[in-house]
């Protein structure tokens, strides 16, 4: 009996304990559960709510861009794409792509692109395999859809440029965001998003960008997306206007016709850009829609470099357009007067070597009204050796040169204005007086891009007020600062260049423009590429129609008018050109007569709207 009882205390002692065990993970898991459902109930809702809703990035809209009188430049249009939803085809993606080529034309880049996005993402996510299809491949598809299974066609926007060619370099163009390009900001990570790459698309990437929208829906436990519960189209990117004239973009274009060069015209008070004509060109709109890599290769190589923005980025020795400057050192340091004569033989001799004029028997005695007039080096070679390198590379540098202008988009070079300590920097060695005198014509080191000379030109044409170029119109609240210099010194100098084109003894005299149009006053300019050595000169100089065209000389002329009441400035620079005066110089007299009678017909055209506004 005590044995049976012993047993029964264990027993009793055991279910006890069990009880125990049981109530205490009873307690834990009660526990667990209040504060799961109670205590965490907003955060497992909202973990939940996050597995079932997603956020799906909307791109909006990208800003549109126009000329100066509201003409488009950068459209979005209507874009038809052919997608592939892998786990919609009948057999495998590269049977429903072979079915697709049939229909469209297909690349084995294309092959490959859609192999490469059908590993990385789920079955039911569409793949893009061909953009901007045209209406009749995208109605073809849509017709042959039963026998093109897992083949959708989605509709979207993309960047088209009506003047894809004409403003490829200044409007610029839009591409595939790049991964060294990730700033973190969601709308460049979207499949397919395009960014400004060049241009005024590049320097304004942000406005025109905008800000993206939302899709809000839910979805399913694998992602599968089931119904649409919100949606926001975000803010459309800011429309840009820019200071372009596009009808003088294209006529500049077409009077480099087959040269390689560039045209740029600006408005003397304020530095609006009108033209900024780079030749050749390309178009644009091949970018954005994906340029194979013949075309690219073929880009690449031309030896006249379509993709280089010459306007801005091409660096050549300015030649005598330069003679400007180094009158107007020479004038304000007071080596040479008005009045100052000096005489041309035809060359001068420094130590051993000889300097020759472009005019082999000379110009006998000139003045410096004669010297811009008829271009004479003999006179710019003695008076650069009179008023020394460092005061020229001073007055350049007054005027801009040798340094960016600061004008809005990607891609300006700086040019070079060289001095005794530049020499010394790079070369560790002296600098030599003939450089000066090369200097004094435009040659030797320095280098001045089209924009910068245009923009010298404009200083001189307004009396010295220092504008600043720029793209984008806006308005003007403060008048530009003046440069120190002598309004009487910038007079003789524009006297020299009125003589350029209308005296009869001017280099440029057949380039003028009918003074019923205000006239024009400039500087022709050629600048060799290649040394001509004295063997050469005693036996025959080879005439430029004789030489490659990489071996003849650049052809330059810069110029502003109307004479009296200036508006518009300058400059063309035609690579191997041959000559200022008989290549460049007319392009100009063309591109600023244009401008003149464009800007005469616009103001009639303002005049009557009013007129009409007020009857």
């Amino acid at each position: 009996m005590n044995r049976n009882g012993d047993k029964g205390k264990m027993f009793m002692k055991r279910a006890a304990i069990l009880g125990a065990i049981q109530f205490g993970l009873l307690l834990i898991l009660l526990s667990r559960i209040y504060y799961l459902q109670v205590l965490q109930a907003d955060k497992y809702i909202m973990m939940a709510e996050s597995n079932r809703i997603s956020m799906r990035i909307m791109p909006p809209p990208r800003g549109l861009i126009f000329d100066r009188f509201g003409e488009p430049l950068a459209l979005n249009n209507q874009n038809f794409r052919a997608q592939i939803i892998s786990e919609q085809t009948s057999g495998s993606v590269m049977d429903a792509l072979d079915a697709l080529g049939q229909i469209i034309p297909l690349s084995p880049s294309d092959y490959a692109y859609v192999q490469k996005e059908v590993k990385r993402n789920r079955a039911f996510v569409p793949i893009t395999v061909a953009e901007n299809l045209s209406w009749e491949s995208m109605a073809s598809i849509q017709l042959n859809t039963p026998d093109l299974p897992g083949i959708t066609i989605d509709e979207g926007l993309t960047r088209y440029y009506p003047y894809g060619y004409e403003t490829a370099h200044l409007v610029g163009y839009v591409g595939l965001v790049a991964e060294k390009e990730m700033t973190g900001d969601p709308l460049l990570e979207l499949p397919g998003f395009r960014k400004g790459k060049t241009g005024v698309e590049a320097q304004y990437d942000l406005p025109l960008r905008g800000s993206g929208g939302f899709r809000r829906i839910e979805v399913n436990v694998v992602g599968r997306e089931i119904r649409e519960l919100e949606k926001n189209k975000g803010i459309p990117g800011a429309r840009i206007d820019l200071t372009m004239d596009i009808r003088l973009q294209k006529y500049a274009l077409e009077q480099l016709k087959n040269h390689s060069g560039s045209v740029v015209l600006v408005d003397v008070t304020n530095g609006d850009i009108l033209t900024l004509a780079s030749n050749p060109s390309f178009d644009a709109n091949i970018f954005n829609r994906g340029i194979s890599n013949d075309d690219w290769q073929k880009l690449a190589s031309d030896i006249r470099k379509p993709l280089v923005n010459k306007a801005i980025a091409g660096e050549y020795s300015p030649g005598s357009t330069f003679k400007m400057i180094v009158a107007l050192a020479a004038l304000e340091s007071g080596v040479i007067s008005a009045a100052t004569e000096i005489y041309c033989g035809g060359h001068m001799e420094l130590g051993s070597h000889r300097f020759h004029c472009w005019k082999p028997e000379g110009h006998e005695y000139l003045n410096l009204f004669d010297a811009l007039a008829v271009s004479c080096d003999i006179y710019f070679y003695e008076v650069a050796k009179r008023v020394g390198i460092d005061k020229i590379a001073d007055m350049a540098k007054r005027f801009g040169l040798g340094a960016r202008q600061g004008i809005d988009i990607p891609g300006e070079r700086a040019g070079l204005v060289p001095t005794q300590d530049w020499k010394r920097r790079v070369f560790k060695e002296p600098w030599q007086q003939g450089e000066t005198m090369l200097t004094g014509i435009g040659q030797s080191y320095i280098t001045a891009t089209p924009l910068q000379l245009a923009m010298m030109i404009a200083k001189i044409a307004n009396g010295g007020k220092d504008i600043k170029p720029h793209l984008i119109k806006r308005a003007y609240t403060e008048e530009p600062k003046n440069i120190e210099i002598s309004k009487y010194h910038l007079n003789l100098v524009k006297q020299g260049m009125t003589a350029v084109l209308n005296d009869p003894k001017g280099t440029a005299f057949y380039s003028r423009i009918p003074m019923s149009l205000g006239g024009m006053s400039g500087k022709t300019g050629t600048t060799q590429v290649r040394r001509i050595s004295m063997k050469e000169r005693e036996s025959r100089l080879l005439t430029q129609e004789e030489l490659a065209w990489e071996e003849r000389n650049h052809a330059l002329f810069v110029g502003y008018a109307p004479i009296n009441n200036p508006r518009y400035a300058i400059a063309v620079i035609v690579e191997h050109g041959g000559s200022g005066a008989a290549v460049a110089a007319p392009i100009a007299r063309n591109v600023m007569e244009k401008a003149l009678r464009l800007k005469s017909a616009d103001a009639d055209n303002n005049t009557k709207d009013k007129t009409k506004g007020t009857q």
